[in-house]
Order: structure tokens, then sequence, then C-alpha cells
């Protein structure tokens, strides 16, 4: 093989010296160096590691600014050795080898965000059960992130939660409040590169796993947010703060906390999401605060062009002002709701429970099968919403043969009902 390749190499250096290789900075011994560099060149591609050693560190020691190449490709040649080494002793030495790679790499062509970026997962893949390093990769990772903000790469974020972890748990000088400053910068990068692609699902569940390393780092539970970084929150207002607030009562499932819809509200006034509108609107409506709910439900709405979406507030407002009484306005919310989403069937039932529960109220009680007729107008609503068993309540309700006959109508004519309702329905009797 040796023989094959070093007759290669006569050809390829007569020819070389003609050729222009803009990017490379040959050293005075250049045809030395474009033969070391097309041996070891040609042993990784054959993932002969071992012979491709002899050759790029004659580069390394005499043209160490030829050209980056040489630093991505003996970063691979000394990972390709670490991956295929036994001998623990020796594999350790390979894996620091391949870190110099990067850190010469910076040293002759710089770049240093995108080099970290990468350097970064090695470090952590080589050094995560290495305790006397977690000092170093949490400086490599720290750095890494400050560099490189929303652009670090994604198998790093879970990775530096990790770190964080690791080196907290062996003592290391890192508070609880620092660990979630972290958190926080992580999971806002998650959300960062979440909006701007088509990747939700996988970053739903990058998010899921630093959760989960949170939580085994430090204690968080609603008394420690609400005592440690509410007051700091009510009083700056600050966005940062209250996105962290925000989060980590989600994380603690604390949104119960009266601090959550504050953090809530101090987030969607500087950006407004139809997300966050929709859950301030929905913890005030819990709490009777129905006007508060009703602003917040009508930005949720002005903040989507996604009709299932809208739908869905439209049918929450609904069940809200069903639940205080305003039936008019949960008819009206109803009727929003199937406008915009026409398989919104659970707006259909709500109708139908109107209609139900105002017999009392709007029976005129001169008619029998004109009051009954409400129960005619409830029927249809439960029909369109496929709930057939309050359809069968309804129909139990519906006027009678003989009382049809005793006020001279028959089934198929007109009745209007009044009241709220204001719905015209064809008599229909109920079985006997």
């Amino acid at each position: 093989m040796k023989k094959t390749i070093t007759i290669f190499l006569v050809a390829f250096v007569a020819g070389s010296a003609l050729m222009a290789q803009p990017g490379w900075n040959w050293p005075e011994d250049k045809a030395t160096a474009e033969e070391k560099n097309v041996l070891y060149t040609d042993y990784l591609k054959m993932d002969n590691f071992e012979e491709a050693i002899e050759p790029h560190s004659w580069l390394l020691e005499n043209a160490p600014d030829l050209n980056k190449s040489i630093y991505i490709n003996g970063a691979k040649i000394f990972e390709g050795l670490a991956d295929k080494e036994t001998d623990k002793e020796k594999q350790t030495a390979y894996e620091e080898r391949a870190m110099e790679m990067y850190d010469l790499r910076i040293k002759y062509f710089g770049e240093e965000a995108e080099v970290l970026n990468r350097k970064a997962y090695k470090a952590y893949k080589y050094y995560r059960d290495n305790q006397p390093k977690y000092p170093e990769v949490k400086e490599l990772f720290d750095k890494t992130f400050e560099l490189n903000g929303s652009k670090v790469y994604d198998n790093n974020l879970v990775a530096y939660m990790d770190v964080i972890r690791r080196f907290k748990l062996v003592g290391g000088e890192i508070s609880d409040e620092e660990v979630i400053d972290k958190y926080t910068m992580i999971s806002d990068i998650i959300a960062e590169k979440s909006a701007g692609g088509d990747n939700g699902s996988r970053y739903t569940k990058i998010q899921d796993n630093v959760d989960k390393i949170l939580t085994a780092t430090v204690t968080v539970d609603c008394a420690f947010v609400e005592s440690t970084l509410g007051p700091k929150m009510r009083e700056s207002g600050d966005i940062k703060m209250a996105k962290k607030v925000f989060q980590l009562l989600l994380t603690g499932k604390c949104s119960d906390s009266p601090l959550f819809p504050e953090a809530a509200k101090i987030v969607n006034d500087v950006e407004p999401s139809f997300g966050l509108a929709k859950v301030i609107a929905i913890k005030a409506a819990g709490d009777g605060d129905f006007d508060t709910a009703e602003e917040y439900y009508n930005q949720a709405v002005s903040l989507t062009d996604d009709n299932t979406k809208k739908g869905e507030v439209f049918l929450n407002m609904a069940q809200m002002y069903y639940s205080n009484g305003n039936k008019v306005a949960a008819r009206s919310n109803a009727r929003k709701a199937i406008a915009a989403d026409p398989s919104t069937k659970e707006a259909y039932s709500l109708i139908g429970n109107l209609y139900m529960n105002s017999y009392q109220e709007c029976k005129g009680g001169e008619s029998k099968v004109k009051d009954r007729a409400i129960f005619i107008a409830a029927y249809k609503m439960y029909n369109r919403a496929g709930d057939s068993k309050n359809m069968a309540n309804a129909k139990s309700q519906f006027p009678s043969m003989e009382e049809m006959f005793s006020e001279n109508y028959n089934e198929g004519d007109n009745v209007t009902v009044g009241c709220w309702i204001n719905e015209t329905v064809a008599l229909e009797r109920r079985p006997q």
C-alpha cells in the first residue's frame, strides 16, 4: 500500500508546482509538505488512523498554519483512534490529542465560536464521567454558550444542563440561583430554536430532558420560586426574570400560584403571544375575573390565524359565560367557535345545554306545546354535536301527541321559541 501511495505522490508533487492552491500557506519545503498532506489524508480516507499520525505530525510541526483542514482532520484521526482503543490510558491520551486539535485550530485560524461548538460536545462525551475534568468542561460550555447564543448546536443543550448537574453534584461552586440562571438561558435558546422551524416536537423533547435534569440538580417547588424569585420579579418587572419565574412554575407544576399569571402578564405585555394570552385568560376566568379573561381571550384570537385555535378560544369564552349565567354571550361565542372551526362539536352541546336549562325561565305557561318546543331546539343542537345521550334526554321532554292534538298542532308545524332563544323549530312529539 505504501509503495502505491509513494508512486502516486511522485506524479502529484511533480505537477503540483504548476497549480495555485488558494487558502494554503505552504512552507519553504513545499514538496515535502504536499507529500505529507496527500499521504495522511489518504490514510484517513481508509480509516488507517495509525499510519496517518506520522505525516500529519510532520505538518503540525513544520507547517502549523498550512490550512485549517489539518486540524479538522487531526481531530478525526485522534477521535477515531480513541473510539477504537481498548487500553484506557492510551484512549485518554488520544482524547487529549483530539481536544488539542480544536485548540490549535483556534490558535492559527480563529473561528472560536464555531470550533468551541464542536469541541464542547466531544469534551462532554469524553469527560462526563471524569470528575477532575468537570470544572474544565463547565468552563468550556460556559464560553461556548456565551459566544454562540442561539446558534449553539442542539446536541449541546441537554449536555450543558447535565454538565452543570455533574459539576454541582461533586461540590462545584455554583448556587441554586446560578443553576436556575443557566437553565433559563438554555430554555430561552430552545424556545428560540423551536419558533424558527418545523421541529417543535424535537425541541419539546429537548426541553423535557432539560427540565428533568434541573429537578435532579436543585429543588424546584412553588415555595422556592415564590419566596426567592417572586419578590425580585415584582420589584424589577424585568421580562427575563418573568420568563424565568413562568418557566420554573410550569416545571414545578405550580400553575395555581398567584405568581403564575403575574409572570405571564409581564412577558405577554412585552412579547404578546397566543399561548400566553390564552393561559392568562383561562386563569382569570377560573378566578372569576371575567373582564380580564375576556380581554385576554380576545387578544389571543387576534394573535393567531389558525382557525382551530380560534375555535378553542371562542369555546373557552362560551364556557366562561355559561358558568356565570350569561346565556346570550355564551351562545354567541359558541356560534363563533363553530364558525371558526366547524369540527368544534362541543359548542353545539353547550348551546343545547343552554336551551335545556332555560325552560323554567322561558316558558310562558299558556301553551305546553310552545313551552316544550324549547326541548326540540335543544335536541337540534345535540343532534349536530352527535350527543346521543342528551338527544334522548331532550326528546323525552318533547310535547306529547295529546298535548299537540288538544292545542290543534300537528307534527311538522313551525313554532317559534321566544325568550332570549328566538328560534323556530318544526314540532315533533315525544316517544310514547
